[in-house]
């Protein structure tokens, strides 16, 4: 365990929850996350004596730790825009948040009526915020992301890491009992650039976030 405030003075931004990308004023494509992990995360980061911000997509959820700056979001490009305004900061970032890939690319103006037995919506790629911070990453700076893998889980990760210039990834498989979306618990492996692996246990979304800033934090010590 950690003692002290091994992170005062340091400056960590934490993205969660899901992105809602709107079809019409009443609809949109999202998925099942809950922000429960980034949350957390984010919880643990000022335990540790951060300066946290939180970037949280649309959730019920909220840090119970006043400290914590809440950024409220609904879109992966309203996500993207707030986490490039404040990384250039930024000592840790951590992209927890589960953003949609794909968006409509046309945006219904009125609420879209049932009329045809079919509809089709054209799509188009969101920004990809892990990448946009891994090509702008300055020296000092600590870039994690988080991967949600059902199959060749390990392999994608360690693609993830590399084209996006990430430090570490988490990886969790939905492939995996009780670890995922809408859960207290969690199951994720730390993939380090060094090659390195840990993988962790099935546990409370809370003791995650402790295993991985002790990572992160012994890390930085090493840099």
């Amino acid at each position: 365990m950690m003692a002290g405030k091994p992170l005062k003075g340091k400056i960590v931004l934490i993205t969660a929850g899901p992105t809602y990308e709107a079809i019409d004023p009443v609809r949109f494509i999202g998925n099942r996350s809950s922000g429960k992990m980034g949350i957390a995360l984010a919880e643990e980061a000022a335990e540790l004596g951060a300066e946290v911000t939180l970037i949280l997509g649309p959730t019920h959820l909220v840090p119970q730790d006043d400290s914590i700056r809440l950024i409220r979001v609904e879109s992966a490009k309203e996500m993207h825009a707030e986490a490039l305004s404040i990384f250039n900061v930024t000592d840790i970032a951590i992209m927890a948040a589960a953003v949609a890939d794909y968006r409509p690319r046309l945006v219904a103006g009125q609420k879209i009526k049932k009329s045809e037995s079919t509809m089709t919506i054209d799509l188009e790629k969101t920004e990809d915020i892990l990448q946009s911070l891994g090509n702008t990453k300055g020296k000092g700076q600590f870039l994690v992301g988080f991967a949600l893998e059902t199959n060749d889980e390990l392999a994608n990760a360690q693609d993830k890491l590399k084209r996006k210039n990430a430090d570490l990834i988490v990886l969790n498989s939905l492939n995996d009992e009780g670890a995922g979306f809408g859960v207290d618990t969690n199951r994720v492996s730390l993939i380090f650039r060094n090659g390195n692996i840990i993988k962790f246990g099935l546990t409370g979304k809370q003791m995650v976030a402790k295993d991985i800033f002790e990572h992160v934090v012994a890390q930085i010590k090493d840099e």
